[in-house]
């Protein structure tokens, strides 16, 4: 997207990739078919280290509606919404169409894009910038954007060098961490729901930060994922890299669950006593089966005891599981199934209208080195394609 709008600024512009086809991580989006834009944009969910407010000012540089004209106007790619969890998809469910769609339209405005490019070194260099390449002669250039991604998901070919070569240019580098990664568990309290998934409602707590989520939910063989787990899983993960690994369960962060959309008054009406009607008859009615047995054994409550006989003190510790219960957690699966790097480049050292530095004129920052992350559902495409064109028309008009 940066070479796109710096090509339509009328200079001449060098893409290098280090992959022999690139967009990978566009390619891998949305299980293959690349949640492409949010539906709507909640602002308030991005995370970050830095100034809110240079975070709005970047977000709303290209608003949602402007991005999705680009790209069934612009570059011909039908869009389809999918109401249910707010995502936009290519109207083909086709990842590569996005791929494909966004180096070819590069192409036809005469960017220069070079395959199988390693970038090894950086440098300012007389009033401009030289890049040194593995293997092939170096570049030097005007203008340069770095929008090399983040640490996640490393075999797309994220590997943290455009962090840490910005970080040996002077930049300061707010600490990053995996976010939007599977949660693991090593107790066995789940353990045999493996496979099983439904909606649910996870609110992570540390002493220093909260995120909550509802949004699907799935038990893995080692934890939790779904879309819930994920977007509440950065907290988890500072917790354990602030704390370390030792420190005493009780000052950890912890996860509370609300399996339902029922809550303590809807459960006390759904316990009222019906006949012969079991304690697991009414559960039953709301959640898989399996999730129900494990449940009633955490609360301690015998499933085919009836309502009416169901103990007061039963019912109240029955409904406190149902409704925040507790999610142990031992680790994360970090940054190799990490849907995108927390932290990065802290905001204030970049122009928020061109994404320029405000270390180094002439040197553009974009995408996931910088210090921002939004949730599941198209937002982190949204703040690449955002920041990935204010960092074009930066370079362009420079």
């Amino acid at each position: 997207m940066a070479a796109i709008f710096a090509a339509r600024s009328g200079v001449e512009v060098i893409l290098l990739e280090r992959t022999k086809d690139g967009g990978r991580k566009i390619l891998i989006s949305g299980g293959g078919r690349c949640n492409v834009l949010p539906m709507r944009v909640d602002e308030a969910r991005f995370v970050t280290d830095s100034s809110v407010n240079t975070l709005h000012k970047m977000i709303r540089a290209w608003p949602l509606a402007e991005q999705r004209a680009f790209f069934e106007n612009e570059l011909g790619i039908p869009l389809v919404d999918e109401a249910e969890e707010l995502k936009v998809f290519p109207a083909s469910h086709k990842a590569r169409d996005v791929r494909d769609g966004l180096l070819s339209h590069a192409r036809t405005q005469g960017v220069d894009i070079r395959m199988n490019s390693t970038v090894v070194r950086i440098a300012p260099e007389a009033g401009g910038w030289r890049v040194d390449l593995e293997n092939e002669p170096h570049v030097t250039c005007d203008r340069l954007i770095v929008a090399t991604g983040g640490l996640s998901v490393p075999n797309t070919g994220s590997d943290g060098f455009g962090l840490r070569t910005l970080a040996a240019l002077g930049h300061t580098i707010n600490d990053t961490y995996a976010a939007l990664t599977p949660i693991l568990s090593d107790q066995g309290t789940y353990a045999s729901l493996s496979g099983v998934s439904l909606t649910v409602t996870l609110k992570a707590t540390s002493p220093t930060r909260s995120a909550s989520f509802t949004g699907g939910f799935l038990f893995t063989h080692h934890g939790y994922s779904g879309p819930a787990a994920l977007d509440v899983s950065h907290v988890v993960v500072r917790d354990r890299d602030e704390c370390g690994p030792n420190t005493a369960a009780e000052s950890r962060a912890r996860i509370r669950v609300q399996w339902t959309p029922l809550a303590d008054a809807d459960w006390e009406r759904a316990f009222a006593p019906r006949g012969a009607r079991t304690v697991r008859g009414a559960l039953r009615d709301e959640m898989p089966d399996s999730l129900a047995a494990v449940l009633m054994q955490i609360a301690q409550v015998d499933p085919y005891r009836s309502l009416s006989d169901m103990r007061r003190e039963e019912r109240l510790r029955l409904i406190a599981t149902l409704v925040r219960g507790e999610l142990p957690w031992s680790g994360d699966e970090g940054y190799k199934k990490a849907e995108v790097t927390g932290g990065g480049v802290a905001l204030s050292e970049v122009q928020a209208r061109t994404m320029e530095s405000r270390r180094h004129p002439g040197l553009f920052l974009c995408g996931e080195v910088l210090d921002a992350f939004g949730p599941i559902g198209g937002y982190n495409f949204y703040w690449a394609w955002a920041t990935g064109r204010a960092a074009g028309l930066g370079a362009g008009a420079a």
